[in-house]
């Protein structure tokens, strides 16, 4: 897939992390698995501010979704998937990275030309969004 870029001191502070450095690596992998993955055939790295998976995904859709749940914690600057394999490929999503003053309804009339759209966001991005009305600069979120 790549190397995706996130701001390192934005996001969900996991036991382990700073804002020069991500959580260690089993910290990494229990917060994927909280938002519902399989991470069976993952191998999560974490080095300085670089995460690096490998391993195996179901879906493009998975693989964007895991790589948020990594990037949008405190001390992850840059997330590496280069060595992901995603058996059902499909067009990846847009990324947006959250600036001061915007609104999922703003984002969505960006990009969708409906602000009412907005919850098509919401429901790609969980992580990080759990409510709708707290979305935070730095963060980065999917855009289907």
């Amino acid at each position: 897939m790549g190397f995706f870029d996130f701001v390192k001191n934005v996001g969900k502070k996991l036991v382990g992390a700073s804002e020069a450095q991500a959580a260690p690596a089993p910290a990494l992998t229990e917060e994927v698995a909280s938002h519902g993955f399989d991470t069976n055939n993952l191998q999560i790295q974490s080095a300085g501010n670089e995460v690096k998976v490998t391993g195996q995904v179901k879906s493009q859709e998975d693989a964007e979704r895991i790589i948020l749940a990594l990037g949008n914690t405190v001390g992850v600057a840059n997330v590496d998937t280069s060595q992901l394999v995603v058996n059902a490929t499909a067009p990846a999503a847009k990324m947006y990275t959250v600036k001061k003053g915007d609104t999922l309804w703003k984002i969505a009339e960006e990009h969708y030309g409906k602000g009412a759209d907005y919850p098509k966001i919401v429901a790609a991005n969980n992580p990080p969004i759990v409510n709708p009305d707290l979305i935070q600069p730095g963060w980065v979120l999917r855009i289907p």
